[in-house]
């Protein structure tokens, strides 16, 4: 047998990578300096506008008075349920307000309107019939200090949001350097390049060895294991148990799975968001869902309900969770659905009489020969909402969190002891089962929460 001699093979191929190294060496010089040239255009535009944010800010805090930091946490306590800044609320729009009136008018106004308007003042009339006469709530509290504070907070220029900053620089750098679908392109062309080239250096390989009188040995033809397989009756019995038993199983466990919605979580016509209602509002589930103390069902609530808060919160404020998409164009974006739905005029502040009924889609849905009663468990039991529907105030679409079998409820009644603090009746019948059953703490199942005729009547 000869030597295989590699002496022969193309010279061609190193040419072939040095080339490949070059190119990405100048794909790399190319991208480090338009990463540069974004770098500095992003300075620059910083530095310009910080150049005009501290020039307006200088500018406005030479020509108001108070404290507009101190302004905030009054206007927000004492304002921003009637007011907003920029639009229309229950009142008018009160940024740049101080330039409407005379300074001596807001003392008297703000301290008690009812009273400038009975004195005949002449703004405080036109003022009173514009807004069709609403009455504003009067603050004797507030001192003339106290409002020159929120009038400078009014006086405080609109805040430019930083996005337009951000797409300048991010069109001025791709404007410079290698864009994304270039270095994409290039590199698919590389890696078919280097397929090339195996193909190249695998049959050059060939020839080399066929050339040298390179002979390979075959190996010997093994039997199918397939083949094998069969030919083992013992392997075939205990593979086919194997496979009954295992299919009796999922089959089971499929039949059992029936009915069961356990982590359903549809999308519902109008996003509602647990995690800031219940979650960082701390709103009481019962606010929303109040029949679920006094009845069956805990209901849907209604939209009358979402505007007794969303008629003065027309856009969304709060954190935003941008790797999600929850931002806060995407939250007030839906606030304009639930408008639309009420047909509430946010321009007018009023409702148009034109509203659509929203289809929201059921999560939670027991079968009908199984009856639960929300009262009984909520008010009675006083049982909180998570111990079934799991973390609501975490939840940023609300899914169901429990399976609802029947083990489940059956588990939660042998576990849960029956509360007597307060009830007569519960007090004697506690007494005497507790002494039946030997026990200090009677269970619901004790109480007779297994009876059938309890949940399927």
């Amino acid at each position: 047998m000869k030597k295989v001699n590699f002496r022969n093979l193309p010279s061609q191929l190193s040419l072939l990578l040095l080339a490949l190294m070059l190119t990405f060496s100048i794909n790399s010089f190319a991208q480090d300096e338009s990463d540069v040239s974004v770098a500095q255009d992003t300075a620059a535009n910083a530095a310009q506008t910080e150049n005009e944010t501290g020039t307006t800010e200088d500018t406005v805090s030479s020509n108001s008075i108070g404290d507009a930091e101190a302004g905030k946490a009054l206007f927000n306590s004492n304002c921003a349920a009637c007011h907003k800044l920029d639009k229309k609320g229950v009142g008018p729009a009160l940024r740049g307000v101080v330039e409407r009136h005379d300074r001596e008018w807001f003392y008297k106004w703000i301290s008690n309107s009812q009273e400038l308007i009975a004195s005949g003042d002449a703004e405080a009339v036109a003022l009173s019939k514009e807004w069709n006469g609403a009455v504003m709530q009067s603050f004797p509290g507030l001192s003339n200090t106290d409002i020159d504070n929120i009038l400078a907070y009014t006086s405080e220029p609109k805040d430019v949001p930083d996005t337009a900053v951000i797409a300048t620089t991010a069109s001025s750098g791709d404007a410079g350097g290698v864009s994304t679908s270039i270095v994409l392109g290039a590199l698919a062309l590389v890696f078919i390049l280097l397929i090339f080239m195996l193909f190249l250096v695998t049959n050059t390989l060939k020839k080399i060895a066929v050339s040298n009188g390179v002979v390979y040995e075959e190996k010997p033809k093994r039997t199918p294991i397939w083949k094998a397989f069969i030919e083992n009756q013992f392997l075939v019995l205990v593979s086919v148990i194997v496979l009954l038993l295992g299919g009796a199983y999922f089959a089971y466990g499929l039949l059992m799975a029936v009915g069961v919605d356990q982590g359903y979580m549809p999308v519902q016509p109008i996003h509602y968001s647990h995690k800031i209602h219940a979650g960082a509002n701390e709103i009481d589930c019962n606010y929303c869902h109040s029949s679920a103390r006094k009845s069956k069902h805990s209901g849907i609530p209604s939209l009358n309900v979402c505007m007794n808060c969303h008629k003065n919160i027309s856009e969304y404020n709060g954190e935003e969770d941008i790797e999600n998409g929850y931002t806060k164009e995407f939250y007030t974006k839906e606030i304009k659905k639930l408008y639309k739905a009420v047909g509430w005029d946010e321009a007018e502040q009023k409702y148009t009489g034109k509203a659509e009924p929203v289809k929201w889609v059921r999560i939670h849905n027991l079968p009908d020969f199984a009856y639960f009663n929300h009262s009984q468990h909520v008010t009675v039991a006083g049982i909180a909402c998570q111990e079934c529907h799991g973390p609501v105030e975490e939840m940023e679409i609300m899914y169901q969190y429990s399976p609802l079998t029947m083990g489940w409820c059956i588990n939660c009644h042998r576990e849960t002891n029956v509360n007597i603090a307060g009830n007569g009746y519960y007090e004697k019948i506690h007494a005497e089962l507790a002494k039946k059953y030997g026990v200090e703490q009677v269970t619901a199942a004790q109480m007779g929460g297994l009876e059938c005729g309890k949940c399927h009547y």
